[in-house]
């Protein structure tokens, strides 16, 4: 088994090798219950304590599938542009782990409920770049081992091992895609793309929150080299349980990097599992990769097969929402943005949130303005999402209706969020507590603009001379006498009128 942690450069692997990638993608499905027992899923629960005869295994005990989870699978398979079975079926997949409580996993093998579908990418540049689906199929999560007493929470070095089967059973559908080839020196990108368009789609079918940070969907990415002008695909690594998008793309590129090494030496690409270290962005050996058929994989006997009606289908195809990136060219249209300043929101989050602030009556550039400038300043600031920031899209909403109003400027608005985002009240909470309306009495700024005349007498003559443009001056001026709560523009009209001077 390979060992070497070598690196060529990534320009050198490229001038060499093609790339080729299959990423197998797992999403836990929000039931309420696992896929073949009642027991609960729910997050949080003492250890072993969500169990049950079926999802422990034991002699005798029956499974029932849960038919939400087929309808999820269905869902995600019609959303991934799949065909889906008229018939299939599930097979025990036999293999032994401490966190498989069974000795083997019940899962799809030969006949997936999905397959044969594809799903098109956006890359930041907006290039689109399709990627093809092999089969996407239902299968259960296994338990969590827990290695206690070593420095690197992993087997190696721990004096004892904790086993909680609480998420045996967990539904999960795998995403499997088929060979990505042509991506060249994007492939770690097209990688990162694809699992981010993914996971939106899971998102916006409502059948996970898909979060990666909370292993909600994790990536294992398998990776190959072949030189260039070969058809034959290299021997492949599989960089297992990856969860986040950087690391997808990180790890793709490293298997690159090293893959082109220890071709590039003359040495051989062991078919093996890798883990991926977030800390360094390398990889590590794990194991030797069994083969399908070291898997025994033979038919479920106790679940009869799953035969959707083709009407059952078609409602569920008649439900599905606008999928993310026909929703994401329409609001690109609608907005007049370039796909630059898309792909800039999507990175913050804040779609959905600038959506809910313009359906809660804000126009789409004040949205836009608010979420992706104050609010993700706010975010970044405190470490936190900017969806767990403690204002609401109808606060932002009424936020910029204030300003729209004119109760508001831009400067108090910002106070008004701040003050919202410290737990303060709503906007006009804050507003009366901090007293931060914008001063409209016209004599009470006709007398701050008359006293910054008369205190600038330079700049007054200067403005009348002709150079309107140090009318700001004055304005400053004015703001700060009024504590930046007057209209700037209502007072550079004030001062110009008091001079006498037309704004040019």
């Amino acid at each position: 088994m390979t060992t070497t942690t070598d690196l060529v450069s990534y320009e050198d692997a490229l001038a060499s090798y093609d790339p080729v990638m299959g990423l197998e993608v797992h999403v836990e499905l929000g039931t309420k219950t696992k896929m073949f027992c009642g027991c609960s899923t729910e997050l949080g629960a003492e250890p072993n304590s969500q169990t049950c005869p079926v999802c422990l295994g034991l002699p005798g005990a029956l499974p029932v599938v849960n038919a939400t989870g087929v309808e999820s699978a269905i869902r995600i398979g019609l959303a991934l542009n799949c065909e889906i079975a008229e018939w299939c079926r599930f097979a025990r997949k036999n293999y032994f782990y401490p966190d498989m409580p069974k000795n083997f996993q019940t899962s799809q093998y030969d006949e997936p409920i999905a397959f044969n579908g594809y799903l098109d990418v956006q890359l930041e540049d907006g290039e689109t770049f399709r990627v093809e689906i092999e089969r996407a199929h239902m299968e259960e999560d296994t338990g969590k081992s827990t290695h206690v007493g070593g420095a690197t929470g992993r087997i190696h070095g721990a004096s004892h091992s904790l086993l909680d089967y609480n998420r045996a059973g967990i539904p999960l559908i795998e995403i499997v895609t088929k060979p990505i080839e042509g991506a060249g020196e994007r492939a770690p990108e097209v990688a990162k793309a694809y699992v981010r368009e993914l996971r939106e789609v899971i998102r916006a079918l409502g059948v996970s929150e898909a979060r990666m940070e909370m292993g909600q969907m994790r990536c294992d990415v398998n990776l190959s080299l072949r030189p260039h002008g070969r058809e034959k695909f290299g021997t492949r690594s599989e960089t297992k349980n990856v969860n986040s998008l950087r690391s997808v793309e990180r790890a793709a590129r490293f298997e690159i990097q090293r893959h082109a090494a220890v071709l590039s030496s003359g040495g051989t690409i062991v078919q093996e599992t890798r883990h991926f270290h977030e800390d360094t962005g390398s990889t590590t050996s794990g194991r030797v990769k069994e083969e399908a058929e070291d898997y025994r994989y033979f038919p479920e006997p106790d679940l009869v097969p799953v035969a959707p009606s083709r009407e059952w289908v078609e409602e569920i195809r008649a439900s599905l929402p606008e999928l993310p990136l026909v929703r994401r060219t329409r609001l690109l249209a609608e907005w007049g943005i370039s796909a630059t300043d898309m792909q800039a929101i999507l990175n913050a989050g804040a779609l959905d949130l600038i959506v809910e602030t313009i359906d809660a009556g804000a126009d789409a550039a004040s949205a836009r303005k608010w979420w992706m400038g104050e609010l993700a300043r706010s975010a970044n600031e405190s470490g936190t999402a900017l969806d767990e920031l403690a204002i609401t899209p109808q606060q932002v909403a009424r936020v910029t209706e204030l300003v729209a109003k004119g109760d508001l400027n831009d400067k108090l608005a910002r106070q008004v969020i701040e003050g919202v985002l410290a737990g303060e009240g709503t906007p006009d909470e804050v507003v009366d507590k901090r007293g931060l309306k914008v001063v409209s009495d016209e004599g009470a700024l006709t007398t701050a603009v008359e006293e910054a005349i008369a205190g600038n007498p330079g700049v007054a003559d200067k403005i009348r001379g002709g150079k309107v443009a140090a009318a700001g001056a004055l304005v400053g001026a004015v703001m700060k006498a009024t504590r930046g709560q007057a209209d700037a523009a209502r007072v550079k009209e004030l001062i110009l009128e008091k001079l006498g001077v037309a704004e040019g």
